[in-house]
Formats: C-alpha cells, structure tokens, sequence
C-alpha cells in the first residue's frame, strides 16, 4: 500500500512511517490543482493546507484513509470519501497550546505596541514616552468564543495574566463554564458586551460565517481588542476594517480569506486599515512542538489503521448506529460459516449497518454481533439456525437513547 504524504510534515513523523507496513511516498509540493494527477495507488493520504477536492478522492481508486494532521477538515471534501467508504481523521487539539500562545502574544504586543517600539528603536528612534502609554491587562474581561481544544488553553492561561476569562459556545452550558472555573456568556452579543479583549475560536460553518458581524463588533467596550487566530471568514471584513478606522478597535490576525501560497507580495486590507493592527501570515500552530505533537497524532491514526484496523479520531463515521436490531450470532469459527449467514440475510433484503466479530480462545468458536435497520422475520432466522456451525442466535431490539 501506499502513503502519499501531500504537505510538510515533521521529518521524526516521516521516519516512524517508513517503519510501518507502507511504502512513503512524500511530496509537500502538491496542490489543490495538482494532487489528483498523484494518487494512482495511494491508500493513505495525509495533508496539513493541501485541499482534498471530489475530483482527487475520484482519481484515488484504491484510497482507504485520509488523515488531515491538524484539528480542522474543512479543505477535505468529507461527503465525497464518505460516497466512496474512505475514512477521514483529523488531529484535535495538539496545536492548542501553540496557537494559545499566540493569542497572548498578540494581545501583549496590542497593549504594549510592541511591533512599533521594536521598529523605531531600529530606525535610531527613542520615545519612550509615547510607548509608555499602555493600559496593561490586569482585571480585564478575556471573552473567548469557542470553548474547544484551544479555548480552553487560552483560558487555562488567563489567570497568569490577572485577566477574567468569560467562554461562549453553542456547547457551553453555566455548569460547564463553572467546572472549568470561566464565566458564562449565552450569546456572542452578550460576550462582546462584556469583553475588553475578544477572541475567536470557534470553527467555521455554515452557521458562524461571518458570525462576527457588525453588530457584535458594535457592542465591544471602548479601546477593546479583537484576536482572530481562528479563520479570516468568521469576521464581516467590511465592519471589521470601518471598527478599526472609526471606533479605535485593536485588532490582531493571523489568518486572512486570500492568504497566498509561498512566499509572495501580499497585500490585505485589515492589515493596511489606518488604525491599530497587527499581522502574523498564519503561524498560530507552527511551532516546533506543535508540528511534532500533530505530526505524532497522525502517525498513531495510521498505525492503529493498519495494524490494529481502527481510525481514531474519525471524523465521518456516524458515533450513533441507525440499527434498531441486533443479531447476536454465536458459531463456530470455521471458513464460510459467516458467509453462509450473510447471504441468507442478503436473500432476506436485511441491510447489515455494523459487524464485531470475537473469536473465543482456544475454542474454535466465535461471535458476531450484527446491527441492522430492520428487524429479520422469524423464516429468516430459522434458516440461520438451521446451519450445522450456528450454535445460537438472537435477535435483540436496541432501545432508543434521545
């Protein structure tokens, strides 16, 4: 089988791979526009940026597994593998403490305007006087948006800094918040109301585009600041650039909607608005150990894959089975024996949704539990206990949990 590794990837990861029962074939250099032209006898596919289309998992014949080293899948086209039966498992939560990290760089770097002191002090500039008119962040409010993985290490390192971390997230329930020792805000309007600092960690769908809309950008406090380490499409760009312009609003980003690939001329209009803004091109998770933690994640998914025939961290495999009924099949472990039982459930139109099969040992037998959708008639399971190597069937309604 081949491994098709489409992004860089930390080389300690690539060794351990190669020690796997794969061949690795390794070419960060892939894009959107060219991956599918590289799949040719690929069964496994990791990528970190590289965009997974229809038209790539259509090219890969053979493809079983795809892994995005990283928490995010939205460049993974996860209707289209799920079409074909091919796995998808993403890497939650191994760059949290980098991307956390970031977060309070930047908003130090606000406060302190550091970026600027840094630049003037090297033009031959000395204003101490002008770059001594920092707030400081003691007892200020922290909202964070998004309580996940990254959420919770922003909010972990709150408390060192004197600020008072309040979460939002459709998820969070006061009880939650509370066990995690950060307040609860029922609203993004409400934890903008209440944030002199606000920053974004939520996960962009359908339902948060554009969640940061001008309304919410209204209700922050004056000379409050915005982080967004998350993605660029959350933000209504337009209300962000006229906060900045005409409310004073302290703005620092890291990922923009037309980040460019490579090293190249950019120019984005949030990072040219005439305010207070800083810019880092899309570094929250790149840190030494972070790579390394991700790298390592997707390297046990593929191992636990191969050898041991699970995909943690699967991502479009329903948690909640849609069988209703379940087959408990105790047989002898014999060639055929399970075969034999599955067509007679073929000519009986039942639609097995989930198999576990356990050999017992030193017994020569097994038993198999089948979930499926409907319930087989009492003929059809007659004929399966008419097979010599059945030794017991039931057949098990499975109660609804809400």
């Amino acid at each position: 089988m081949r491994l098709l590794i489409a992004d860089k990837l930390h080389p300690r990861a690539i060794e351990e791979l190669r020690t796997l029962p794969v061949d690795v074939l390794y070419e960060p250099e892939l894009t959107k526009e060219t991956l599918d032209k590289h799949m040719s006898g690929v069964g496994i596919l990791i990528v970190r940026s590289t965009e997974v289309t229809a038209e790539a998992i259509e090219a890969a014949k053979q493809l079983n597994l795809i892994v995005r080293a990283g928490a995010a899948f939205g460049s993974i086209d996860v209707r289209a593998a799920s079409r074909k039966g091919i796995f998808v498992a993403n890497c939650p939560g191994k760059n949290a403490s980098a991307v956390a990290e970031l977060v309070y760089g930047l908003v130090i770097a606000l406060d302190r305007r550091i970026p600027d002191a840094v630049s003037k002090l090297r033009a031959g500039g000395w204003e101490r006087a002008e770059f001594s008119k920092a707030e400081g962040l003691w007892g200020k409010t922290l909202g964070i948006a998004g309580f996940g993985a990254i959420g919770r290490e922003v909010a972990a390192r709150a408390k060192a800094f004197g600020l008072n971390p309040v979460a939002w997230s459709r998820s969070l329930s006061p009880a939650k918040a509370a066990e995690a020792g950060v307040g609860f805000a029922a609203s993004l309007d409400e934890l903008a109301t209440r944030s002199n600092i606000l920053t974004m960690h939520l996960p962009l769908t359908d339902r948060t585009k554009q969640i940061v809309s001008k309304r919410v950008l209204s209700q922050l406090p004056p000379r409050a600041m915005f982080i967004n380490t998350a993605r660029a499409d959350l933000v209504d760009t337009e209300a962000l650039i006229e906060a900045i312009e005409k409310d004073k609003l302290r703005v620092a980003v890291d990922v923009y909607s037309d980040e460019p690939k490579g090293t190249s001329i950019y120019e984005n209009r949030v990072i040219h608005a005439k305010g207070l803004v800083y810019g880092t091109p899309h570094i929250a998770a790149a840190t030494d150990q972070a790579q390394l933690s991700v790298a390592t994640e997707a390297v046990r998914v593929i191992r636990s894959f191969l050898l041991e025939g699970t995909v943690p961290n699967v991502v479009n495999v329903s948690s909640a089975p849609s069988g209703r009924f379940q087959m408990v099949l105790r047989m002898a472990d014999k060639v055929g024996t399970f075969a034999n039982v599955l067509a007679v459930l073929k000519r009986h139109s039942i639609n097995v949704e989930e198999v576990h099969n356990t050999t017992f040992e030193h017994s020569g037998a097994a038993c198999a539990k089948l979930r499926m959708v409907t319930r087989p008639s009492e003929a059809c399971v007659t004929e399966i206990r008419a097979f010599e190597e059945v030794l017991h069937v039931d057949v098990i309604t499975l109660p609804i949990f809400a």
